[in-house]
């Protein structure tokens, strides 16, 4: 077997006899990036035993012990399906009893959550502010099944008195968010969602294709955006719904 090191530090020691170096970074490292997820997290959850072997490791495909957050046994599975499964099976089963099923689709605030929001999306909170009643005290989304080992689903936008969720999404710099891998976890979360009497309104800019019935594609936010948003959660839910939050339309540049 040959031994290969990667421009991502990962692998053999570069510059050792025998060692091909590649001006690409490792398996691994391409699925973190694909899924927004960090080398960190992974070693935060891996079993303490196996945090250095994970800390080298460059194969998507290798099998660790992982731990639960909510304490149940260890279980074993590839950092593949760590990153894009369920999670832990104990979890699963849990997430499909009567006690979570009577909690499924509630709206709440969870005050350890932590997610980056940009700029464009805070813009799109304040666009949509505008125009109806935003519920400012609630985060999260309990759904009936686990999404990456979660209970909860943290879209960037909730409207809980109608039960729409709105995303926006865009390719970012690296031009590949939002697809792929990432793309069918997009889907998978808004399944999800539906599953608990949730809809999705997805704003899919910077030349995203549209996902679903529910898509606004655009080249970028603007007010003429959020119209259509709004106009998407009348086709969903009806008018005399959106005008009970609605707070008009105020003139915009």
């Amino acid at each position: 077997m040959v031994a290969v090191s990667f421009r991502c530090g990962h692998g053999a020691v570069a510059g050792t006899d025998g060692v091909v170096a590649l001006r690409r970074v490792c398996p691994l490292c391409m699925l973190i990036d694909e899924t927004h997820r960090s080398r960190g997290e992974l070693l935060g959850r891996v079993a303490p035993a196996q945090r250095s072997a994970l800390a080298r490791e460059t194969r998507i495909g290798a099998t660790y012990d992982w731990r639960c957050a909510r304490g149940h046994d260890r279980y074993a599975a590839t950092i593949s399906e760590v990153l894009t499964g369920p999670g832990c099976p104990k979890c699963r089963v849990n997430a499909g009893g009567p006690t979570a099923a009577r909690e499924a689709g509630v709206a709440y605030m969870n005050p350890g959550l932590r997610t980056r929001t940009s700029q464009t999306e805070q813009r799109l909170r304040m666009l949509l502010g505008e125009r109806i009643r935003l519920h400012q005290g609630v985060n999260a989304v309990r759904i009936a099944r686990t999404f990456y080992g979660r209970q909860e689903v943290w879209p960037d936008i909730l409207v809980p008195q109608l039960r729409i969720a709105i995303e926006y999404d865009d390719p970012g710099r690296s031009r590949r968010a939002h697809r792929g891998l990432k793309e069918g976890s997009d889907l998978e979360k808004d399944e999800a969602l539906r599953e608990v009497g949730w809809e999705v309104v997805r704003i899919r800019a910077g030349g995203l294709a549209a996902v679903g019935r529910n898509s606004v594609v655009c080249t970028a936010l603007s007010p003429a955006v959020v119209d259509e948003v709004v106009a998407c959660m009348r086709r969903i839910r009806g008018d005399a719904a959106v005008d009970a939050l609605s707070l008009g339309h105020p003139a915009l540049p």
